[in-house]
């Protein structure tokens, strides 16, 4: 049986932007227009929807994407709300591999924003077709044809303007659609119902005729054979333009660009259209493809398709008073209620007992779901974010997810002995719903370390413990993951042998030690010839040096980018071992890394500051002091962009500063950019710490 029919009417988009530029009451405009939820909830209130954490309702922000569901004439829209700050772009590059088009929202006057550059750049890879809508135009300063200026400027895109504003901040009434030459005006209700549609305005006739011919000649790149006709006098049809637009959205040529006022409910209407119009369906999609365990890419393809065996990629995890939901999308096959499915990552069967799909926090009981549904299932075991679900006959790996590793790591303690079981468990679901949160235990002190992106991220974990877990936590100073490497090549020998009655153990081995290459990690080879340590062997030399890395020579930091060549060696027939090997080669890298000229590294955060113009001059100033190296600036009509390099270890604190030097107009963003050598002064420091620590834990 085929469902394809019904998939031309679905349209699985995400919603994302900077924060603050209005996108979570966007989404919450969207719900409202198409019937889902009937008294509007506003952020600044905190009571919007998709934010249903308590952390989300207090700061404003949206932490998890909430995907829901609704309806708008006769297409099904599974919406998708990504978080807009850095330390959660992973949610939004995860949201991102299981949509199939989105939209952009920009702030009218705050514009394109650092943020907005990272999730932008992330749907580029993702090759996920975008609608962009600039909203907030009724604010101080708010200015469309601006917007879209930088949109070109910063994000390298084209916009395709679709809209023209009528009126300006206080006075904005409406918008003009460029296609049809109708102009939409909203009456001051806030109802979003309450527009009138009339004829363009007199005194915009002349900008309306100039950016239709823009429209349309830039559409018509989509299709030669109506370019010509067009340039040889023929007015292609409305349909014909349309049909344009699609095929350019779909292969990122442009972008159709609208504008509003979400709060004020105007201009949405338009928008909805468009997404039925310009954004793909999930069969107009590339299919995903699928990959072996290594993340190499099989030439196989889910095909969007009812028909196809079962497959899925779970893109979420969430942990509700409902239980543990696993947010999935289903890219081909049918899925019932009761099936038995394969999670391919670890190789395990799981049950699907009950599934439904999401409206923010109710739910609706489904008995089956489709290629092309995102739904929920309830009480799966060992899902975790990025795990593949498939036909128990038919396994296979959707792409496997890289998640970058954890810059930044704070110790937490529990208040009290009654939290130290409670922790345990709250944290254990918390790391199941984000990849890049991680917890270690530390051996000698028995503290709790948790990992993570930045500040903020690790300090919303420590407010979701105390708050939706109620573990109160005494947490220490954050600390930079620092790491280490050698600088000069060595060639050594060592020898292990031990004798105590019976039987002893003896390996020796000869090798040379050298820096590899940038992010090469751990590299063994061997270049023994005529059997001076038998190949058998070589897994366990090779296994004593890796377990090593974990413990660099100068401060116990994890070590980067090391190769080990064994050339030679002895063993003896009865004495050596596998085991004697090993402990051969931990020996031997505590002998030699010392003499390698060890050099401690320090994560480097690509640093993106907005600061308004008059306070260049100190932020500037302020990052060289933090040791930042700058790397250009650009100044847009609202402030000025600084891109810099600085160490994290600098950064500790930076978002306070920042405000007090800005007046409270700066903001910024970082993400890990790469590792680079501690300057002398400063590693001491560090290693000296370290040793500090060591001796008191003695």
């Amino acid at each position: 049986m085929t469902m394809s029919a019904d998939l031309s009417l679905y349209r699985n988009i995400g919603i994302f932007a900077h924060v603050d530029a209005g996108k979570t009451t966007t989404t919450e405009r969207i719900l409202k227009l198409t019937g889902r939820i009937h008294k509007l909830g506003e952020t600044h209130e905190g009571e919007s929807t998709t934010d249903f954490m308590e952390q989300e309702a207090e700061r404003g922000i949206t932490i998890q994407s909430a995907a829901v569901s609704c309806f708008w004439k006769g297409h099904r829209f599974n919406v998708i709300d990504t978080p807009g700050h850095v330390d959660f772009t992973v949610e939004v590059y995860r949201s991102l591999k299981v949509l199939d088009g989105g939209i952009g929202v920009f702030c009218g006057s705050g514009g394109v924003e650092p943020q907005s550059e990272t999730n932008w750049r992330y749907a580029n890879d993702a090759e996920v077709a975008r609608l962009i809508f600039i909203n907030k135009l009724d604010r101080v300063g708010a200015d469309f044809i601006r917007v879209t200026e930088q949109v070109k400027k910063v994000l390298g895109a084209t916009p395709l303007i679709m809209v023209l504003p009528i009126g300006r901040e206080d006075t904005f009434t409406g918008v003009v659609d460029l296609l049809t030459q109708k102009a939409y005006v909203w009456d001051n209700t806030g109802i979003p119902e309450n527009f009138t549609v009339s004829d363009v305005p007199a005194d915009m006739a002349d900008d309306v005729e100039m950016y239709r011919q823009q429209l349309i000649e830039t559409a018509l790149e989509a299709d030669d054979d109506l370019l010509m006709a067009y340039m040889d006098g023929e007015e292609p049809s409305i349909e014909e333009i349309k049909r344009c637009i699609r095929k350019g959205t779909r292969d990122l040529l442009f972008f159709p660009t609208y504008c509003g006022s979400a709060f004020k409910n105007k201009g949405m209407q338009l928008v909805l259209d468009a997404v039925v119009d310009y954004l793909p369906s999930p069969t107009e999609v590339d299919p995903q493809p699928l990959t072996d365990e290594e993340g190499n890419e099989t030439g196989k393809f889910a095909i969007v398709s009812a028909d196809e065996p079962f497959r899925a990629l779970a893109f979420k995890i969430m942990d509700d008073r409902y239980g543990a939901l696993t947010f999935v999308r289903v890219y081909s096959g049918v899925l019932n209620k009761g099936d038995t499915i394969l999670n391919s990552f670890t190789g395990k069967t799981e049950r699907v007992g009950r599934m439904v799909e999401m409206h923010a926090d109710e739910r609706n009981d489904l008995t089956t779901a489709q290629a092309g549904d995102i739904i929920a299932l309830i009480g799966l075991k060992n899902v975790q974010t990025g795990h593949t679900l498939c036909d128990v006959k038919h396994p296979c790996t959707l792409e496997p997810m890289v998640f970058p590793e954890p810059v930044i790591s704070i110790s937490v303690t529990p208040k009290d002995k009654g939290s130290v079981e409670k922790m345990g468990i709250a944290i254990g679901k918390m790391v199941a719903e984000d990849p890049t949160f991680r917890v270690e235990t530390d051996i000698d002190s028995g503290e709790t370390i948790l990992k993570g992106m930045g500040e903020l991220h690790l300090d919303i974990k420590v407010d979701i413990l105390k708050r939706t877990y109620g573990v109160d936590l005494v947490v220490g100073q954050p600390q930079v993951a620092y790491r280490e490497t050698i600088t000069q090549a060595i060639e050594d020998s060592y020898t292990h042998k031990k004798q105590s009655g019976g039987s002893g153990q003896f390996g020796k081995i000869d090798y040379r030690i050298r820096p590899g290459e940038q992010n090469s990690g751990f590299k063994f080879t061997s270049t023994v010839v005529g059997g001076s340590v038998p190949k058998e062997f070589f897994p366990a030399i090779e296994k004593g040096f890796a377990t090593m890395m974990a413990t660099g020579p100068l401060a116990g930091f994890e070590v980067l980018d090391v190769e080990v060549e064994l050339f030679d060696g002895a063993f003896h027939a009865v004495d050596s071992s596998a085991i004697a090997f090993e402990i051969a080669a931990k020996g031997a890298f505590r002998q030699s890394m010392p003499k390698a000229g060890p050099q401690l590294l320090e994560p480097i955060m690509k640093v993106d500051v907005f600061t308004p113009e008059d306070h260049v001059g100190d932020v500037i100033g302020d990052l060289n002091r933090r040791r930042g190296m700058i790397l250009g600036q650009e100044s847009a009509s609202t402030g000025v962009r600084i891109k810099a390099n600085v160490p994290l270890a600098e950064m500790f604190g930076y978002i306070s500063s920042l405000r007090t030097m800005t007046s409270g107009r700066g903001q910024f963003s970082m993400e890990f950019d790469h590792y680079a050598a501690c300057p002398s002064n400063v590693a001491e420091g560090v290693i000296a710490k370290e040793k500090e620590k060591k001796a008191a834990k003695a």
